[in-house]
């Protein structure tokens, strides 16, 4: 409870402060939403030239691109800031960070909280709406339910992510590149279908990085297409399961980076 307490106190003064020029905020928000929506534009030129991708259509398409876009948006908004760990650990300002009374995860993820962020959460929202609008399926309660909690889990399992890579930074310094490959790189994976990539790469994705719990395997659920691994159809529900086994292992990989911290030296 301490944590979330330091990271709102922090967040708020970050708030204050981007609202306090209003129209700049408006400009770096409707650029963040533009940026992020030519991923989308790619895909619909896609669709422009053929009718599937992948054996699927473009409300589908659209649909997964709504949730892995909605899932890391809201991950972005909340953990983003913790890929600039990296630069904290070369230039000693994480020492400042340590000696305050309050957790340092807490602090590293709300320092500099960019509300131009929501701009891809806003966006993500949009495309998943005019998806469901578009989809003709059988909907039941089960398929209902499914769709919030794969988003909650699915930002549960990228926050995560963002954990565990700033807790690498502690041994690399410079790695916000290599953290960004798993988390902008995979909500980048997730927006396509898993039939376009190769089995080994879905495989990797699933046991390996189980980014395919944010919205592949529930998704397919809902959508009622198979997964290309013949995997049993019950793993749908699984990922909250898998969203909590991947906080706890986080956790672990950032004592142990705390831990490991020598400062600069200087």
């Amino acid at each position: 409870m301490g944590g979330f307490a330091a990271y709102r106190l922090v967040a708020a003064m970050w708030i204050r402060s981007t609202l306090a020029y209003r129209a700049s905020f408006v400009m770096m928000l409707t650029g963040n939403f533009l940026v992020t929506a030519f991923d989308f534009v790619v895909i619909a030129l896609m669709f422009s030239q053929v009718r599937s991708l992948g054996g699927y259509s473009f409300a589908e398409v659209a649909f997964l691109y709504g949730t892995s876009t909605t899932a890391f948006g809201f991950a972005n908004a909340v953990m983003g800031s913790i890929d600039k760990l990296g630069a904290r650990v070369r230039d000693g300002t994480l020492d400042t960070l340590l000696v305050r009374p309050a957790p340092v995860l807490a602090q590293v993820a709300a320092d500099r909280f960019g509300m131009q962020r929501l701009g891809r959460l806003l966006q993500g929202v949009l495309v998943l709406a005019g998806s469901l609008a578009a989809l003709d399926l059988h909907w039941t309660v089960l398929k209902v339910l499914l769709v919030p909690v794969m988003l909650l889990s699915g930002s549960a399992i990228f926050a995560a992510v963002f954990v565990a890579g700033a807790a690498f930074q502690f041994r690399a310094q410079d790695a916000a590149e290599v953290q960004n490959a798993f988390t902008y790189g995979g909500q980048t994976l997730l927006q396509y279908p898993p039939t376009v990539f190769a089995k080994d790469m879905v495989w990797s994705a699933t046991f390996v990085l189980p980014l395919a719990f944010v919205n592949w395997l529930p998704a397919l659920y809902v959508l009622g297409r198979p997964y290309p691994l013949d995997l049993p159809g019950w793993l749908a529900l699984t990922p909250p399961l898998v969203a909590a086994g991947c906080l706890a292992l986080s956790g672990l990989a950032w004592r142990a980076g705390i831990r490991s911290y020598r400062s600069t030296g200087s």
